[in-house]
């Protein structure tokens, strides 16, 4: 078998299509968590502990779709780490681009918009953090 990396030169240690799969979770999770954002918004989510419950369930939350990636894109343990960044990338960047030109996706209000890029933000900081947990694991 072809070592993975060789597909990107050497720069990504995933196959074509492990980056492919990594990239449409990562936009499909990404979509599905702007969306409930919009939803719970409204519902005070981000006000008081309400904030600090949402960020720190955010860390068990996001364990079995590393889990999930991992699966879907027939992910090694050595290659979860990066599997996980690779979808955070693309979620990170469908973000800036939905946060500048239709912040309507997360509510009209400001604090929503706010409170929903500073959640998906965390969000993908603990995904890649959980990344390289499960990849040491």
């Amino acid at each position: 078998m072809a070592d993975p990396a060789s597909s990107f030169g050497g720069r990504v240690p995933l196959s074509p299509r492990q980056a492919l799969v990594c990239a449409a979770l990562g936009a499909v999770l990404w979509l599905v968590a702007a969306l409930l954002l919009r939803w719970l918004g409204p519902m005070g989510i981000y006000d008081g502990a309400a904030r600090i419950w949402l960020y720190l369930l955010i860390i068990p939350g996001s364990a079995p779709f590393i889990l999930l990636i991992a699966r879907a894109a027939g992910l090694a343990r050595s290659q979860i780490a990066i599997g996980a960044a690779f979808g955070t990338m693309t979620a990170i960047l469908l973000d800036g681009i939905a946060l500048a030109w239709f912040p309507a996706l997360y509510g009209g209000e400001i604090e929503f918009v706010a409170g929903a890029g500073a959640v998906i933000l965390w969000g993908g900081g603990v995904f890649m953090a959980l990344g390289w947990v499960f990849n040491r694991a």
